[in-house]
């Protein structure tokens, strides 16, 4: 039987939807194969996007859509019971798949229905599913007010306005008789949130009735000592409560005139609706806002998409052009001399009805917006004890150690040591992606490289929040002036006068080394618009190896379905020598320790033991003997065949004494091809995640990545390259 938990809310639009991704988030980095259910969509005219957003979320099980949903607020009106069983039965067949499911209770869309808690309680006693159950920490939860008001505090609940309200709740959940296993009061004030833990858990604490009713001893599993619900605040966010552009054209039957459409997915904080003289509309510019603009008001359009572009005003999300008047042919033209970007979107309604459907407009958390994704994720992390959480679960850690979570266990460790990672690549979008990321959920603190106004603007514009990074020109006079003078002093055997260092450094990879080089950053990430030799040949002129070790090679972490391996060298050194291979097999004995994997040295070729002869084997007996001379701690094989090192029913036939054949962990390859071509081939036909390459021998973190390198593989490169720098100190 899986784990199961059923969040659920008392009203609608408590932001439930961050407290399920974060939960989702939470097991899939303890568990294999995490699910999704739905009981109730939210409606079956359109797709449901909380549903889509947590079924796309990584190392969840692939549910079609459909087997995901139980029924339509349609079928509970024309048969309760019946619906019931149709939503146990379909359930039942998405926990058959599954070690864990996240179930997501209705979200109130259905007003006609007063009973919607009691209905999702009876669900979650019959699905056995224990209640996480969520507050809305906001009266009305924000409808029907103004933009401003919304993101103000105004309407914040109290501590005790939150507590009677948990009263009710909990007594509707125990007449369904389905089981508390804790509350979140989300959205919550920021200014009280320890207060509002207090009330709320001191509201729900079991009551005697409970106990008579045979359930004291189940509770006791699953509170606290002194016998108080599991509780936590999540506090409101301005940004999970913002609507995006395209939410927002949506809502005025907009089109698009102009500007990019990926920006259409940014926020907008604010609503200014420009019915006044040019001079009134800039003093009332807010960063993040969206401006209704009058069809007829050319002026204003042009004057505010130069303030956009002007470094001295604030950013915005967009203009809405209302009236359905059309624009002149010049000032188009204008407008796309201007190539700001920003979207413009056109609309029939009046400048009062514009305003009316934006402020009406609620934002939601969607897969299509990364920086509400990553700041849902970093409050629930922040603000709910995830072990806390597996553990009122009794979710156990597996065995197994599948790719997610060994990427959860490298953020982990990066969070704790929290280096500082120079990015070199500042104009690239999947580095300032990665970034937001990474700062948002506090891995490590970074540098990115480039011209601040411009990297800052970019990130805006994606809807990034890079705003805690430090942004440096590799340009900066004092910096290249200080970096210029030491690189001459270490080249100048080699001739290098100080003007040539002076623009050598100004490179961004040298840039970025010697800022590592002089303790500017504990590490460096670069590669996803250079070449390898570009990013690690200033590390060999400037860092140089470690001592003991002559050869800069690399590894891919392999995360397969179950274990994490050590492939070695995959990127660097094209035909290693024998004493160089020695060198790569210990080095990558101390990278597989280095990320908790025990090393078992396998030194592959194309024979095994004593079956085989020839100059490629001979080199690879020879480094083993030479591992085993350098450092006799380490369990070593070779030369031995890749099935004879990982199949133990192979071992068992070719190398039944050893105690690495069968159990390998670390595989060293004889050359590049051999290495590269391996990997590629792993990666490929099993969907392993390689992670790398991750450098070894340099006397300080530096690591590449491929120009095909995704988002994700930068995030983790980044927390590896932290990692090692924490290890070095």
């Amino acid at each position: 039987m899986a784990h199961r938990i059923y969040i659920c809310s008392a009203e609608g639009n408590t932001g439930k939807s961050t407290v399920a991704l974060g939960t989702l988030d939470t097991l899939t980095h303890r568990a294999a194969r995490v699910g999704v259910f739905r009981p109730i969509a939210r409606s079956t005219a359109e797709r449901d996007y909380v549903l889509e957003l947590l079924l796309a979320h990584e190392g969840v099980v692939p549910i079609p859509y459909d087997d995901a949903v139980g029924v339509g607020y349609d079928d509970v009106h024309a048969d309760p019971e019946g619906a019931l069983a149709t939503i146990v039965s379909r359930f039942k067949a998405v926990e058959d798949r599954c070690d864990a499911v996240v179930i997501i209770g209705s979200d109130f869309t259905d007003v006609g229905s007063p009973t919607e808690l009691a209905y999702n309680a009876r669900i979650a006693a019959n699905l056995g599913a224990p209640v996480l159950l969520v507050l809305g920490g906001r009266v009305g939860q924000g409808q029907g007010r103004s933009r401003s008001e919304r993101l103000g505090y105004s309407d914040a609940r109290s501590p005790e306005e939150l507590a009677q309200l948990t009263e009710l709740a909990v007594e509707e959940l125990e007449r369904e008789h389905a089981t508390l296993l804790g509350i979140v009061a989300n959205r919550a004030d920021p200014e009280r949130l320890d207060d509002i833990v207090e009330a709320v858990a001191s509201a729900a604490r079991p009551n005697s009735s409970a106990a008579s009713a045979g359930r004291a001893a189940e509770a006791s599993l699953r509170q606290a000592q002194d016998g108080a619900v599991a509780t936590w605040a999540i506090p409101e966010d301005p940004y999970l409560v913002a609507p995006s552009m395209r939410a927002i054209m949506e809502a005025v039957d907009g089109t698009l005139h102009a500007g990019d459409p990926e920006l259409l997915n940014r926020e907008a904080l604010g609503v200014i609706v420009a019915a006044m003289s040019m001079e009134n509309v800039l003093t009332h510019l807010t960063e993040g806002a969206v401006v209704v603009v009058p069809g007829d008001r050319s002026e204003v359009l042009l004057g505010v998409l130069t303030a956009h572009s002007s470094a001295t005003f604030p950013s915005l999300s967009g203009i809405v052009l209302n009236g359905g008047i059309p624009i002149a042919e010049q000032v188009d033209r204008l407008v796309d001399g201007l190539k700001a970007g920003l979207p413009i979107i056109r609309t029939e309604l009046s400048s009062y009805e514009t305003a009316l459907a934006i402020t009406a407009t609620r934002g939601r958390l969607a897969a299509e917006s990364q920086r509400k994704r990553d700041t849902a994720l970093a409050l629930f992390e922040k603000h709910i004890d995830g072990q806390a959480l597996l553990d009122l679960l009794e979710v156990a850690r597996p065995e197994v150690v599948t790719p997610l979570m060994f990427e959860y266990d490298l953020l982990e460790r990066a969070r704790q040591t929290r280096k500082r990672i120079v990015l070199p690549e500042g104009y690239d979008d999947r580095v300032l992606r990665a970034a937001a990321t990474l700062l948002a959920r506090d891995v490590a603190d970074l540098t990115i490289l480039g011209e601040e106004i411009e990297v800052r603007s970019r990130a805006i514009g994606l809807g990034l929040d890079i705003s805690k990074a430090e942004v440096l020109s590799n340009h900066d006079f004092v910096h290249v002036a200080r970096f210029a003078e030491e690189y001459q002093r270490r080249r100048a055997h080699k001739g290098v006068t100080l003007e040539q260092a002076r623009e050598t450094v100004q490179d961004v990879s040298y840039f970025g080394t010697m800022m590592v080089e002089l303790g500017l950053a504990d590490g460096m990430v670069s590669g996803a618009a250079h070449t390898t030799a570009h990013t690690i040949r200033p590390s060999f002129e400037v860092i140089k190896t470690k001592p003991g070790v002559d050869v800069v090679s690399s590894v891919f972490l392999m995360a397969l379905a179950d274990r994490v391996l050590v492939y070695g060298d995959c990127a660097i050194v094209p035909d290693p020598t024998a004493e160089q291979l020695a060198d790569i097999a210990i080095s990558s004995a101390a990278t597989a320790a280095q990320f908790g994997i025990e090393p078992r040295i396998a030194m592959l070729s194309y024979s095994t033991g004593e079956s085989g002869s020839g100059a490629d084997v001979d080199k690879v007996r020879r480094a083993t003997e030479l591992v085993r001379e350098r450092a006799p701690q380490l369990a070593v094989e070779g030369p031995i065949q890749y099935d004879a090192a990982a199949d133990a029913a192979v071992a068992r036939t070719k190398l039944p004494a050893s105690d690495v054949a069968g159990r390998a962990t670390v595989f060293i390859f004889p050359d590049l091809n051999t290495g590269n071509n391996t990997y590629k081939a792993v990666q490929r036909s099993s969907g392993a995640v390689a992670i790398g390459p991750v450098l070894q021998g340099l006397n300080k973190p530096i690591n590449d990545l491929s120009r095909g390198a995704l988002v994700q593989d930068i995030v983790n490169t980044v927390a590896i390259t932290a990692i090692q720098a924490a290890d070095r100190a």
